[in-house]
């Protein structure tokens, strides 16, 4: 069972979004299955197998989120992100701004969903694995 000491260590390593995969492998190590991120104020819930979950603190002020979803302007964020130019502070707002509520990290099939304000679905990507 993981703890969110060990996830927010992990976490401490990622600079950029070049090192989202990496980060992936490391948590998906510990026993997590999949986390929700919610781009309002930065906090996640950590899900692991037999019911395990790890509710994490705010870790910054409230973002508006667009209450009209922009899926063009999310892929731009993500893209930019994914070449190492914004930090992750950076991509929140961006995606914030994108109409973007919530992400889904899926651990076991190996993707990232961005959610809406009303749940809508609006890009998965898949994760890339890293091997070695």
């Amino acid at each position: 069972m993981f703890t969110e000491k060990q996830l927010k260590d992990a976490h401490k390593k990622v600079k950029t979004g070049a090192d989202f995969p990496n980060y992936i492998q490391e948590i998906k190590a510990l026993g997590l299955v999949c986390y929700e991120y919610f781009v309002r104020d930065g906090h996640t819930i950590y899900y692991g197998e037999d019911q395990h979950q790890v509710n994490s603190e705010p870790i910054y002020q409230g973002l508006d989120i667009a209450a009209k979803s922009f899926i063009a302007k999310l892929q731009d964020a993500i893209k930019i992100h994914q070449q190492g130019e914004t930090d992750f502070m950076t991509f929140c707002t961006d995606v914030a701004k994108a109409g973007v509520e919530k992400w889904i990290v899926d651990t076991q099939n190996m993707c990232c969903t961005y959610f809406d304000t009303n749940g809508n679905a609006m890009v998965s990507e898949p994760i890339p694995v890293v091997e070695g």
